[in-house]
Formats: structure tokens, sequence, C-alpha cells
């Protein structure tokens, strides 16, 4: 049964108020459903926004909408991430900002960077809400995938996922991804798309074992705040017909 892994899914990737918790460790063994969520939080997000006719204010609308959904949890590791990868000195004393619970100039930066890109990116978008989804689904394979290919440095969240999960998981999640050729974006954008969805995470990877030593879960938080806004970024910038 899959009910009980998708509950503690939502219960760690939303605040959707869904009852006692459920059992992370179920989650833990079936972490390729991360896609699950991104339909989800796209989902509301646009559903939030649909009604908006001012691009901008529904551009507004979204990243709040989406702040909500999510409790900024993942945006949290993304503040320690930037922390971590601006901070000069050896790799113990950027684990130890990366682990921080202060958020520093660097964190502050890499955060609105992001938010900025993301911002502009919707407020470009001719379908705003197809745009929400895609970039959503995209940004939690990128979870996924980290969750799969990132070694630990420490214990925590991430390493207990990471104990939980097999290399095939990533193509699970893919095939989670396969819905999104219904959305109404043309499918050489939805390629740029998953291509992103995949370098992030391989990108910050590379970044992350060598500035850290490993993965930690505000990495993998922070894969999915970069993967959506440079999809959302891609979804506009690369050529398409007068649709989307």
């Amino acid at each position: 049964m899959l009910l009980n892994p998708l509950r503690a899914l939502l219960q760690f990737t939303t605040v959707i108020p869904l009852g006692d918790p459920a059992d992370f460790a179920s989650f833990a063994r079936h972490s390729w459903l991360y896609p699950v969520a991104g339909y989800v939080t796209g989902g509301f997000a646009g559903i939030c926004v649909f009604w908006i006719g001012t691009p901008l204010l529904a551009a507004a609308g979204a990243v709040a909408a989406l702040f909500f959904i999510t409790g900024a949890h993942h945006l949290d590791g993304l503040l320690d991430f930037g922390d971590g990868l601006m901070v000069h000195g050896d790799r113990e004393r950027r684990q130890q900002a990366l682990t921080d619970r202060q958020t520093g100039a660097g964190g502050m930066a890499m955060g609105g960077a992001v938010t900025l890109v993301s911002f502009a990116a919707m407020a470009s978008a001719p379908i705003l809400w197809a745009a929400l989804i895609a970039a959503e689904v995209a940004a939690k394979f990128s979870m996924a995938f980290l969750t799969v290919y990132g070694p630990p440095f420490r214990e925590g969240i991430h390493s207990f996922l990471h104990r939980g999960a097999r290399p095939y998981f990533p193509v699970l999640s893919a095939v989670l991804c396969i819905p999104l050729l219904l959305l109404p974006v043309a499918p050489h954008r939805l390629a740029g798309a998953a291509l992103i969805m995949v370098i992030v995470p391989a990108c910050l990877l590379f970044t992350s074992r060598r500035l850290f030593g490993g993965v930690n879960g505000d990495v993998v938080g922070a894969s999915g705040e970069i993967t959506r806004a440079l999809v959302l970024a891609a979804l506009v910038i690369i050529p398409g017909s007068a649709g989307f």
C-alpha cells in the first residue's frame, strides 16, 4: 500500500493537515514518490492564481502560495546552502556554516537571487498554472535524485532517506513525471525542463562532495528550489510557438 508513504511524503513536504504523523520510514522506502508532492504543491499554487489576470500580481501570489503550502521548508535549506557555499575556509568551516541555524549574507543572497528568478519567470509565463506544475514536479525529481546519489556527510533526515533509497528510484520518479506531457506546454520546453532537473542535482552533488564532503537535507532542499527557478526560466526562455 502506498497510502502511508504518500501521507508521510505530504506531511514532510507540505503543511497540509493529514492527521497523526505517518510512519516516515515508509516514505524512506518509497522516496521515488517525491514528484507526487510536486503535483500537489504546483497544483495548489496554480489554483490560487488561476483567476488573477495581472501577471506581476499573479507571480507574487504564486510565490506566496508556494511558500505557504511548503511551509518554506526547502527555502530554509536553500538559505543554509548559500551560507555554506559563500563562506571562506576549509571543509569543516563550510559544514558549520551549512548546518548553523543562523542565516548569513550568503544565504540571503542565494535566497533572494533564486526567488527573483522564480518571480520574473512566473510573471513572464504564458500559462502560469502549467508552468508551476511542471516546475514543482521537476524540483521534486531533483530531490529524489539527490536522495539516492548524494552520500551524507552527517546523520540526519537525508542520511535516513539515503539508506532507504535504491539506485533505480530516479527511474520510477521519471515515470511519475510523464503526465507532464498532458500540460499545455510545448514538448521541447518540457525536454529542457527534464534536462535541468537532472543537471541541477548533478552539479550540486559535485559541488557538495567537494566543499562539504557529502550531502545533507539542506543541499537536497536547495536543489528543489534552484531546479524550480531554472525550470520556470527555461519554460519562458526556450523559443516556442505563439502558445506555450
